[in-house]
This record gives C-alpha cells, structure tokens and sequence, in this order.
C-alpha cells in the first residue's frame, strides 16, 4: 500500500483551489512528520483516551471506546477507508467510510457526508498528514484551513486551532493508526472514486488511465495515471493532463481516456466536453500537451456522443480508433497518430450497444467488447462479439460482465483489457457502483482475471470482492 510521509524538514507550499469562480490560494506550511499513514483500510485510536478510536455516529464524528466484543456495526464505524486526499496535495488524505460516504468538516464540526463533487467539499474532505505527540502517531490538519486540526473535544470530533486548550491540544488531535476493525476489501484496487479504466502493460508496468469519479454531472477536468507490477500495488503519479490549463478547448467532462504508444511518444486520447482529443508525451506519466489545439473527434461528427475513445495497435503496427456513445465507430489512424481519414470511418451495428468499444486481439480473432445500458444502472454490464478483422464484421457472443447483488456489486462495466507478458493471462479492468452506496457518479475500480473457453470464446466473469 502507497503510504503518505513527509519530509523532515519544513516546506511551505501553495495550494489554489477553485470555490465558485474564485480562485483562493492557501499557503500551507509542511511540519516535520515521522509517521506513515498507508492508505487502505486503518482504524486511529486516540493517543490520550485509551481505548478510544475515530468513529462515526448519527452522521457525526467522535470517538468512543471499540473492542472485539464490539457489535460490527460498531468496529465497522470505527474503521475507515484511507484514500490519497480527494483535493490533492502532497501527504495529504481522505477518509472514506463503508457506508461510502466520506468525513468532512462542516462549520468547523466532523461530519460524514455523501462526496459532492464541489471543490468546497474536496477541500473540506481533505486532510494533511503531520506529525502526532506520540512516537508514530499523526495528527490531521485542514487542507484548507492550515492551523486547524481534527481534534476530540468531550469525544466529538471538531477542527480546532492548535491554539485551543494548548496544554493538551497536541495530544486530543493525535491518533495512533492501527489495524482495522473491519478487514478492507481487497478492492477497488485504486483507493477512492475513479471510473471508465484504462488498463495497459507499457515498459515493463502495467498502468490505468481513468476517469477521476465523484464530481455531480461527471464533470471533473483531471486525468490521472496510476502504476503497478503486480496488479495489487498501485503508485498514484498524480495529475497527467488538466483540461482547464492544458487544453484549450474544453475545461470539463474529462472522461474514459486510452493510450497507445509509437513513434517513441506516448498518445494519450480523452474525452472532453463530449469530444475526443489527444495529447501526447514521452513518458506513460505524462507530463501530455495537446498538440493539435482542437479536438481529433469533435462533437457532432456523427450521430450519438463522440466520446469512450480506445486505441488498438494491430499485429501488423497498424492502429485504430474506436469510440462511441449509442453508435459504434472506428477509423484507421495516420502513421502520425493524431489524424485519420474521415472517409473511412466505419460504423458498427452491435446488440445492445450504448458505450466503451474496447477491441483486443488473441491468436487470429480479434474481440469487440463493449458496455451496454446507462453507466448510472445497476443493469450496466458488458457483453461482446468476435471478427476476424479490426473492423469485423462482428458476431456477437453474450454477455461475459453483469452485477452481483448477493455480494453487493452493481453497474460493473466500461471495461478493458490487458494481456500478461510473456503468457496467455488475462485481465479485466472495470468500474462498479462504490461499494457499499455508491451510484453512477460514485464509482470505483476494480481487476478480475478473464478465462477463455476452449473454442476461442470468454468466460462470464466472475465479480469478486
């Protein structure tokens, strides 16, 4: 699990965060810090009250005495999810708890609520991880008001000032993070809310692209990249791309983007404002710069949203766009990468098609997978045909990804898929509904491993916890 630790000495940094149309920035002051806070699953128990851990009730943050004699409704209140912080920020986290929703402070109060999407509540959601009194205990300081910390006052949970009570204010907002009440889930595998991932195995790793989930509307405007050589442990390499300084022509809506890689450059294709661009970098991490300062796509090309891109390079080094919302697409891309002929787009007729053309090769057959229903459903599921050509024609095969209420899991879609090195292993990506009340803007990410019959066709995939 990544950890979140800041270096010994003090650095001073500048935050701006975007509250309306008003740009604040927040000087911060990083104090030294000893301690790690992994994120996961953790429980915090307070360093001056022992017994006493963090947890919610009615909605409100506090702490109150947990034990294994607990009732699990308790243990489970008393564990939280740690997320890298959903405003950002160096060593900076959010707290997510099983019911979904996420602490926050309100009126200086602790709180639980649902993630709104607004950069108030991203920033109120937010929390530095600092130094605690007690060897390796931390303490949780507002991202947007430096100085106030979370703190227990008559076992609620409030923001203070460390100028209040300061006899023993350092330790009522120090807390020791131990293991968790409640056993984590082994995912989502990317902590926190993400959707639409691009999974890919590029220079010895394998990376998801998705989108950055959570926002009212879908309306985020940062892509994100994420590393791992295992397939459980996952670097986050921060922000790659943001629409609103590094693309000119859109600023929201950054959705369900794909990479491919040729010429030594990397291409990363995006959907923005319901069109499809592409930007480009020679690393996988980015920094992307959009090259053409227009959309490759745009809106209104042809019938349905043009959004959902997906990059396919052929055996033969010949590579292929496919996209589509309610309409199926694909064209062959110039050796440049970002052009292509708009005469020779094709348009795929599919059962059930609504989004998420995801095309994958093995042996001589070529798979178009794809998304159907509303991403918002629990019925969203993924079903695919079989060709013997990047452009078909397709026959379709049936469903192979649908929900499984008995455990919980709703919506699990927007799919891809990537080949272990070196091996006939492969693997799923996809999103859910978060677990346990997540929605179609509150999703999360998760991997399965992905069986092939004897004759060529996928397995159903089994949804796994």
């Amino acid at each position: 699990m990544p950890s979140f630790r800041n270096g010994r000495r003090q650095v001073a940094r500048l935050t701006a965060l975007v509250v309306g149309a008003t740009l604040i920035t927040v000087g911060v002051t990083q104090q030294a810090f000893a301690a790690d806070l992994p994120t996961g699953a953790r429980s915090l128990q307070s360093v001056n009250v022992p017994g006493q851990y963090l947890r919610h009730a009615d909605y409100l943050g506090s702490i109150a005495a947990v034990t294994s004699g607990s009732s699990t409704q308790a243990r489970s209140d008393a564990t939280v999810t740690v997320t890298p912080g959903l405003a950002g920020g160096t060593g900076c986290v959010s707290f997510q708890a099983a019911n979904g929703m996420w602490l926050r402070h309100r009126d200086y109060r602790i709180r639980l609520e649902t993630n709104s999407g607004t950069a108030t509540f991203l920033a109120d959601a937010t929390f530095c991880v600092r130094e605690g009194s007690a060897s390796g205990s931390v303490r949780l300081e507002a991202f947007n008001y430096p100085g106030r910390f979370i703190r227990h006052r008559d076992y609620q949970l409030w923001l203070d000032p460390s100028t209040t009570n300061p006899t023993t204010f350092a330790e009522d907002s120090s807390f020791r993070v131990v293991t968790p009440w409640i056993a984590g889930r082994r995912s989502p595998v990317i902590k926190g809310l993400y959707a639409d991932p691009n999974i890919a195995f590029l220079n010895g790793r394998y990376y998801i692209y998705p989108t950055t989930d959570g926002y009212e509307g879908w309306s985020g405007s940062r892509f994100k990249a994420f590393s791992s050589t295992d397939l459980v442990n996952w670097t986050d390499h921060g922000t790659i791309l943001d629409l609103g300084p590094h693309v000119s022509w859109a600023d929201d809506r950054a959705w369900a983007p794909t990479i491919a890689y040729r010429n030594d450059r990397y291409y990363f294709y995006f959907s923005a404002a319901a069109n499809i661009g592409v930007a480009t970098s020679t690393s996988p991490t980015g920094p992307f710069t959009d090259p053409l300062g227009r959309p490759l796509v745009p809106a209104g090309l042809r019938s349905g949203q043009m959004i959902d891109p997906h990059a396919f390079t052929d055996t033969d080094g010949q590579s292929y766009l496919y996209w589509g919302n309610g309409s199926a697409y694909a064209v062959r891309l110039n050796p440049d990468m970002t052009s292509f002929d708009p005469a020779q787009i094709r348009t795929f007729g599919l059962p059930n098609f609504r989004e998420a053309p995801f095309v994958f090769k093995r042996g001589s057959t070529y798979y178009l997978t794809y998304s159907v229903d509303d991403t918002r459903s629990e019925n969203y599921h993924v079903e695919y045909a079989t060709g013997t050509t990047p452009f078909g024609p397709w026959t379709h095969r049936g469903t192979i990804l649908a929900k499984n209420l008995s455990l919980g899991i709703r919506g699990p879609a927007h799919q891809s898929i990537v080949k272990a090195p070196d091996s006939d292993t492969w693997y799923i990506a996809y999103h859910r509904f978060a677990i346990p009340a997540g929605n179609g803007t509150n999703r999360e990410v998760t991997i399965d491993q992905m069986w092939f019959n004897a004759d060529g066709t996928i397995r159903p995939v089994a949804p796994t916890l």
